[in-house]
C-alpha cells in the first residue's frame, strides 16, 4: 500500500468521494452533514491522501489545519470492496504521523453519533482519540460526536 497526497483530479478519487459524500446523506440528516465535497477539499489548508495498490484506490483521508497547533481529521473512507482490510488504519497512522511532524499539538475530528458510524468510532478510539466538546466552529449537535487525540 502506498499513501501519497492526491490532487483530487483522477476519476477514481472523485467516485469515492461521491461514495463517501452519498453515505454521509444516507446516515445524516443534512444539517448534520459536515463531509467536504471536491471544492471543499481542495482548500489551501486541507491536505488530502489516497491510499493506492497498483492503480487501484483503496481509500482516502484528509487534514485541514485550524492552527499551527490543532489539525482536524476529514474525509475518511475506505472503498468498498477494501472494507475490513486495514486501509484506515493505514491511512490514519499516516495522517497521525504527519499531524505530528507538522509540529501539531492536538487532532480532532467530527463523526456521526449513529450506529453506521460506530466501526469509525471504535477505530478512533483505538488509536487513543476521547470524546470531547465540539472544537473549531462546530456546535453541539445529538448527529455529531466530536473527539481529539493529544500528539505533542
Amino acid at each position: 500500500m502506498e499513501i501519497r497526497v492526491d490532487d483530487l483530479s483522477g476519476n477514481q478519487v472523485k467516485a469515492l468521494i461521491a461514495e463517501h459524500l452519498l453515505g454521509m446523506a444516507a446516515d445524516s440528516p443534512p444539517e448534520s452533514i459536515h463531509a467536504l465535497n471536491l471544492d471543499g477539499l481542495k482548500k489551501p489548508e486541507i491536505t488530502f491522501w489516497c491510499a493506492w495498490e497498483g492503480d487501484e484506490l483503496l481509500g482516502c483521508g484528509a487534514i485541514k489545519e485550524l492552527n499551527a497547533e490543532h489539525g482536524e481529521l476529514k474525509s475518511m473512507r475506505t472503498a468498498s470492496a477494501h472494507l475490513r482490510k486495514g486501509v484506515a488504519r493505514h491511512i490514519l497512522k499516516h495522517i497521525i504521523e504527519e499531524a505530528t511532524s507538522r509540529g501539531y499539538q492536538r487532532i480532532s475530528l467530527e463523526t456521526g453519533s449513529m450506529d453506521s458510524f460506530i466501526p469509525a468510532r471504535r477505530l478512533y478510539e483505538d488509536f487513543g482519540f476521547e470524546y470531547c466538546e465540539p472544537f473549531a466552529d462546530y456546535a453541539p449537535d445529538p448527529n455529531s460526536k466530536f473527539m481529539t487525540k493529544v500528539i505533542g
